[in-house]
């Protein structure tokens, strides 16, 4: 691997004990992977937030890092911690775990990364131009930005991430070179593909199939370019979340929307097709058993809901009232913008929460919640693992119903 003469010093300790951390680790993993080279980023999410992953050590570990001198020198986020930083206690989340996630947050603001808690941190105005090398984290958002916006990144590691801000520099290896970018599954949908929840099954059902590979969709109904055209942010959001979470699909393309498709042709010679005619097999995946069930919890946003999507839910909720807890989660400065424009205020006195700066898989809600409906292919995946919690799946209709009745009815998954 060949380092500049300023990586060599960094290596060297020349910048602190911090700092000479940060590069071993970003070269060690480059040696690891072949890396020839380090490549400067433009920005860095961190995972790894909430205080029900990290723990009293890995807390201990960040301070630790910040005491050394550890300070980033790209603009860096956070993804989302365990509770909504301000209104957790209205929220019913527990004194002591707040006092400790508030910690964790305060460490990493220590270092100089922005406490955003998103896992969007797209649509809070850190928006990455084509071919910019980046070290993003969390599965989602990396899908994204590599395959909506053209940016470069692997899925890096909480440690890793913290690696690149600090150094500001990250290996180039996997998805930062040219000839990993090419897709090797071929993806032809034959059938309709129209709410978030089709999207989240046909992701499902994606990413089951090719696991860590490229896939090139052909036949999907959307217009790009993807990069400039956000009407198709939230499909393609909700889409690369649910093949990251069931495969560990990081980059896709679709032909003639998404920016490094609509240049050249991505689909490397020899690949496999994949043919997509129903999406039956993906909902019945992620509705559990399907068969009747008193839901406890609606939830949106996994990712993190869109204005547009927090506007979708008010209006259905005007003049309502809901049976069971509903619950959109979504960034700080999404949910800003949603009270500014009247749509907390409608939310709320139907009995829904847009809830801030938390997921409800990274929130300790184990046991508060028995049961769960969603249209997120991603939440839908992780739920019953991450909290022991029987899911449903369905669209925007069935929770509708769902969240009028508080039940889901045999028969109403697709």
């Amino acid at each position: 691997m060949q380092l500049t003469a300023k990586e060599q010093a960094m290596l060297a300790g020349a910048e602190g004990a911090g700092v000479r951390k940060a590069i071993e680790i970003v070269v060690a993993l480059g040696q690891i992977y072949g890396a020839d080279r380090l490549v400067p980023v433009e920005s860095v999410q961190v995972a790894g937030v909430s205080y029900k992953n990290l723990g009293a050590a890995g807390l201990a570990f960040l301070r630790e890092w910040a005491e050394e001198g550890g300070q980033v020198r790209v603009p860096t986020m956070l993804n989302p911690a365990g509770i909504d930083l301000e209104r957790w206690r209205a929220l019913g989340f527990d004194e002591t775990f707040a006092a400790q996630q508030s910690q964790v947050v305060a460490a990493f603001a220590a270092m100089g990364i922005e406490p955003t808690c998103t896992c969007t941190p797209y649509l809070v105005g850190h928006v990455p131009e084509l071919g910019t090398h980046l070290a993003w984290a969390e599965s989602s958002a990396v899908s994204f930005v590599n395959a909506v916006l053209g940016a470069r990144t692997n899925r890096e590691g909480g440690p890793s991430a913290i690696a690149a801000a600090i150094s500001g520099r990250t290996a180039r290896y996997g998805l930062h070179c040219d000839e990993n970018r090419l897709a090797s599954v071929e993806v032809v949908v034959r059938c309709p593909v129209q709410g978030a929840a089709d999207w989240g099954a046909l992701g499902y059902l994606v990413g089951k199939a090719a696991r860590n590979r490229v896939p090139l969709f052909r036949g999907l109904p959307l217009d790009g370019p993807s990069e400039t055209n956000r009407a198709v942010w939230d499909p393609l959001k909700a889409l690369g979340a649910a093949m990251a979470a069931s495969g560990a699909v990081a980059l896709y393309h679709v032909a003639g929307v998404t920016p490094e498709a609509r240049q050249a042709e991505m689909l490397q010679s020899g690949h496999e097709t994949l043919i997509i005619d129903s999406l039956a097999a993906g909902y019945r995946a992620l509705s559990g058993d399907g068969g009747p069930l008193r839901i406890d919890l609606v939830w949106f946003g996994c990712p993190h809901a869109s204005l547009d999507e927090i506007a979708e839910l008010a209006g259905f909720a005007a003049g309502k009232r809901f049976v069971p807890a509903v619950w959109i989660t979504t960034s700080r400065q999404v949910r800003e913008a949603a009270q500014a424009a009247g749509h907390l205020a409608t939310i709320e006195a139907a009995g829904g929460e847009v809830v801030a700066d938390t997921c409800v898989v990274v929130a300790p809600v184990e046991g508060r919640f028995r049961s769960m409906a969603t249209l997120s292919g991603k939440g839908g995946y992780y739920a019953p693992s991450y909290l022991g919690i029987q899911v449903r799946y369905g669209d925007w209709e069935q929770l509708q119903q769902v969240m009028l009745t508080g039940r889901w009815k045999a028969g109403d998954d697709s």
